[in-house]
């Protein structure tokens, strides 16, 4: 019988959980699927280039992530959450200016590898950093009005891999625009099913998350299409020709999305156990995104 996780506790297991390494995935995954595209079209890969982009995206990443915990504290939204950096650590400015401080080291990254690859590398980046920022940060809170998701697309799909790719050729591509879809719709699940467990807080702080409008019954009942519509953007290009045959591996992520899409099924209305599917849905985009960019990888090799 399949039992509701506990809260943690320990000091170590609340750090990790304020920390969320998992979510990390979805910086990494644009520089991976944007560079196995660039190769699989042109034969290039520069490895300083990606490698340099990888660490940029964690960086905005963390400024992003801190900063949230930063705004969302002056809400009150996370008074409840025990994992908040905020609360773990009672210094919420000295959180506020290593966020910048992270921002700043990212964007560094990123003009440097604009300064030979092409300037119009930083100008996506700097469309992707504005986008966080409507998210939650003052005085726009449009993820208060539940607006997040319309941003969190954008900024992790079509923006950013077409940044990578850029970084690679110097040009931009229609396939690195059609594979971008599928990571901007899975990305965006992530995001969407973060709201689960904490609509009461949500509520009593004004925010209308997509879960607090819809309710938590009918948004379960909408996840199923949307993991279908993340597969679809696969596996249209792919019936059209626009990817190659190697990527239908992808496909094979309808399995971590089922397993998502069952779990918010079950326990969609109940705090405690909701929370772990935010973590099933890195998962799916995870594996939907590493899958779609190792056929490109795999495609090249057999040319």
């Amino acid at each position: 019988m399949q039992t509701a996780p506990t809260r943690p506790t320990q000091p170590r297991k609340l750090w990790l959980a304020a920390l969320k390494p998992p979510m990390y995935s979805v910086a990494i995954m644009p520089i991976v699927l944007g560079t196995a595209v660039a190769y699989w079209e042109t034969g290039q890969f520069n490895g300083v280039t990606a490698l340099r982009f990888g660490l940029a995206a964690v960086l905005i990443l963390f400024w992003e992530n801190l900063c949230n915990d930063v705004f969302d504290a002056a809400t009150g939204i996370d008074r409840h959450k025990h994992h908040s950096l905020v609360n773990l650590t009672g210094r919420r400015w000295l959180l506020f200016w290593l966020a910048q401080a992270s921002l700043i080291a990212g964007l560094v990254l990123i003009a440097a590898i604009a300064q030979t690859q092409g300037w119009l590398i930083l100008g996506l980046i700097l469309v992707c950093c504005l986008l966080g920022y409507l998210y939650q940060g003052p005085p726009f809170r449009l993820g208060y009005r539940g607006l997040g998701e319309l941003l969190c697309f954008p900024a992790f799909g079509p923006l950013a891999v077409s940044a990578v790719y850029f970084s690679q050729t110097g040009t931009f591509s229609a396939t690195a625009l059609w594979a971008s879809i599928s990571l901007g719709i899975s990305t965006t699940l992530v995001l969407f099913c973060s709201h689960f467990h904490q609509v009461e807080d949500d509520l009593a702080a004004g925010k209308k998350s997509p879960i607090v409008r819809l309710g938590t019954a009918r948004a379960a009942q909408l996840l199923p299409w949307a993991c279908g519509l993340t597969l679809a953007a696969i596996a249209g290009p792919l019936i059209a020709g626009i990817f190659p045959v190697w990527t239908a591996i992808a496909l094979l992520s309808f399995w971590p999305a089922q397993s998502l899409c069952h779990y918010v099924q079950r326990w969609h209305s109940q705090p405690e156990p909701i929370s772990r599917a935010k973590f099933l849905a890195i998962h799916f985009q995870f594996w939907s995104a590493l899958s779609l960019s190792l056929g490109f990888v795999l495609a090249r090799q057999w040319i």
